[in-house]
């Protein structure tokens, strides 16, 4: 379908998406770069999306490619093609498949796989496991956050509950802050541990890098259990329980034991990969797991409408199981080796910082408010 163009300053607010919008630049935003001349211009629109449309090719400047920083000086005609916002397709049902290990009419159980959104944010707003759960159960666009009660990872993969009803909701959610919700996981990790443990640190908003978490003084409590199952020649193969649910916990509290996860592309090793203690089979392995090693394998609660306590549990997830045949083949350890090779932190991973009330809760079992129940 041909594009349909609109006169000259016809008001793009009310334009319908793929028709070409022309406008002329004022000689009031003379001498300003592209992009803010029509943020001034275009108001209700952020700078941006502005900005995302000039570099897409979907604003030209006299007929001809621009980009954002191309001075304008007043008079210059200016199409404009609409698009679509992102964030509009967010909360928007979608035909994904789901594997659903339990369901009735108050809960809902998904064996989530890697590479799975849990909630729709910036950079991924359609695709979700949010979009899924809209299509197999419509009445979810009467929960608030279509019934998510915590989340896991993007690359975890694993059992996540969500609540089909708004009871069912606040009870989970209950649940959750009363630390009764058992979960457990399984995690590949660099390096031997030798011995179980508990980690109690606290974890906050790093304080330079804001996507990440770090071990802080001023963050939130944080507490995992862990227990080795199998000690390989430079990895270690654990059971992990929370008891708290923070953000990135189990993989920040790894790092913090510097033992960190395999496969972790923000709290690992990065390229220091000690190929001399790994046979060629082995590093073929590893290099071909492009994901952190963590798969959420119970989760236990109780029952919003019977009260009755349920577990589930299912099998290790099927990259994990040949990542760990490959482990297997190698001569295990013995407890002299196992200091031998370094998986510490880079200095600056632990920090004192300042409290930060704006809680990045959209990675690893972050578990959902009061505030944020009740919705926005």
């Amino acid at each position: 379908m041909p594009k349909k163009e609109l006169a000259l300053n016809t008001p793009l607010n009310n334009a319908p998406l793929n028709s070409v919008i022309k406008l002329i630049i004022p000689m009031s935003v003379g001498g300003q770069r592209l992009d803010i001349a029509l943020q001034q211009m275009l108001p209700a629109h952020s700078r941006s999306r502005l900005q995302a449309w000039i570099k897409a090719g979907f604003v030209t400047l006299n007929q001809v490619s621009a980009t954002p920083k191309t001075k304008v000086w007043g008079g210059e005609q200016v199409d404009i093609t609409p698009q679509a916002n992102p964030q509009e397709q967010a909360f928007l049902p979608e035909n994904i498949a789901l594997s659903i290990v339990y369901e009735d009419d108050t809960i809902l159980v998904i064996n989530k796989p890697a590479g799975l959104v849990v909630h729709p944010a910036a950079g991924n707003w359609s695709g979700t496991l949010l979009n899924a759960l809209l299509h197999h159960v419509p009445q979810l666009s009467d929960v608030p956050r279509a019934g998510i009660v915590h989340r896991l990872d993007k690359d975890t993969s694993g059992l996540l509950v969500v609540a089909k009803t708004l009871e069912a909701q606040t009870s989970l959610v209950r649940q959750l802050q009363a630390r009764t919700v058992k979960r457990e996981y399984r995690a590949i990790v660099w390096g031997q541990l030798w011995r179980n443990g508990t980690i109690n640190q606290p974890i906050g908003r790093h304080s330079h890098a804001r996507t990440k978490m770090a071990i802080s003084r001023t963050g939130k409590p944080a507490i995992t259990h862990y227990e080795v199952l199998e000690r390989f020649g430079v990895h270690t193969y654990l059971r992990c329980q929370l008891e708290t649910g923070r953000t990135h916990q189990i993989r920040v509290h790894m790092q913090f034991l510097k033992a960190p996860m395999l496969g972790d592309p923000v709290y690992g090793i990065g390229n220091i990969i000690p190929h001399k203690h790994m046979t060629q089979t082995l590093r073929d392995a590893v290099s071909d797991f492009d994901r952190q090693a963590l798969h959420a394998v119970k989760l236990g609660l109780i029952h919003p409408k019977t009260n009755e306590f349920m577990e589930w549990q299912i099998e290790l997830a099927e990259d994990m199981k040949v990542l760990l045949e490959a482990m297997r083949h190698e001569d295990p350890p013995t407890e002299d080796e196992g200091e031998g090779f370094d998986f510490g932190y880079q200095d600056g991973d632990y920090y004192e910082g300042e409290a930060d009330d704006d809680d990045f809760d959209d990675f690893d079992d972050e578990t959902l408010d009061d505030q944020e129940l009740e919705g926005d």
